[in-house]
């Protein structure tokens, strides 16, 4: 680049130029679609970028974009092409009478760029800052960097979850992440263990289900990507000490397990284990 802190601003965010990589700062007003805003900052190595296109947008606007490398943004690997483009953070949209001067950055940070070398081996890109946590239409699901857990709802957990009581996942048995976005049919977030068989999401208690303002996109992608990067480390991406169980909230969550128990939904033994178990958190 011509000078290190450059820096081109378009509609809702700003690209700095570095002399290895750019820095991209995302606004926070209310126009600027909320995964933008929960992203906040990101920096791309060039490594991770293999293109740079400049193409005309809607309503007197270009757009440049930044191509990522295959593999090099955890983020962008586990939406895997499911992003509405006016989500792509790799976008920026600036007015046309912009242009020449955006084709100047273009070209700059062309000349930058390696040959391409194919998929990243690695994720070059940092994963969003753990500890993160959302609501699914079934349960609560949180990562403290070391273990997803999910706390299922009574509300939305169908029967086979509840059965199985509230789930802890250490990252180092897990295999992958598979998010479908909350904007599509069917979206849901599930943790991958190997090679077994796929229940439904509804069934499976390594899944939460998405639904109408549940796992929106801004909450539950950042957080997928998350597990993905502390997966494909091979370590943990933090520890942060276990909070002990709120009285109240156990007190609760043994009353609707009493009530399933009267429905006939849990067994007198599912209903003793998962109280004691319940019960020891305290």
């Amino acid at each position: 680049m011509s000078r290190m802190g450059d820096v081109l601003a378009g509609f809702h965010a700003a690209w700095e130029f570095e002399s290895d990589s750019v820095v991209i700062r995302y606004e926070r007003g209310i126009r600027t679609p909320k995964l933008f805003q929960a992203l906040g900052e990101r920096r791309i190595p060039f490594e991770a970028i293999q293109a740079v296109t400049l193409t005309p947008g809607r309503r007197g606007t270009v757009v440049l974009r930044a191509e990522p490398r295959p593999g090099a943004d955890p983020l962008m690997e586990t939406a895997a092409g499911q992003l509405k483009e006016s989500c792509d953070p790799y976008r920026l949209v600036l007015p046309a009478e912009r242009e020449t001067l955006a084709e100047y950055y273009a070209d700059e940070l062309r000349a930058r760029l390696k040959p391409d070398d194919g998929p990243a081996e690695r994720f070059l890109v940092a994963a969003p800052e753990v500890p993160l946590r959302f609501k699914a239409y079934d349960g609560k699901a949180s990562f403290d960097g070391k273990t997803v857990s999910f706390r299922w709802f009574w509300t939305g957990a169908s029967s086979a979850k509840w059965k199985a009581g509230d789930q802890s996942f250490a990252v180092a048995d897990l295999n992958g992440v598979e998010w479908r976005s909350p904007e599509v049919f069917e979206g849901h977030l599930r943790l991958l263990r190997g090679a077994e068989s796929l229940l439904p999401v509804d069934q499976d208690p390594a899944a939460v289900v998405f639904g109408l303002g549940y796992g929106p996109v801004h909450e539950s992608l950042p957080f997928a990507a998350a597990v993905l990067a502390a997966v494909r480390s091979g370590r943990p991406a933090a520890v942060i000490p276990a909070a002990r169980r709120d009285p109240a909230d156990v007190a609760e969550r043994i009353r609707h397990l009493a009530e399933l128990h009267q429905a006939g939904l849990v067994t007198d033994e599912e209903f003793a284990v998962k109280k004691a178990e319940l019960l020891a958190e305290l």
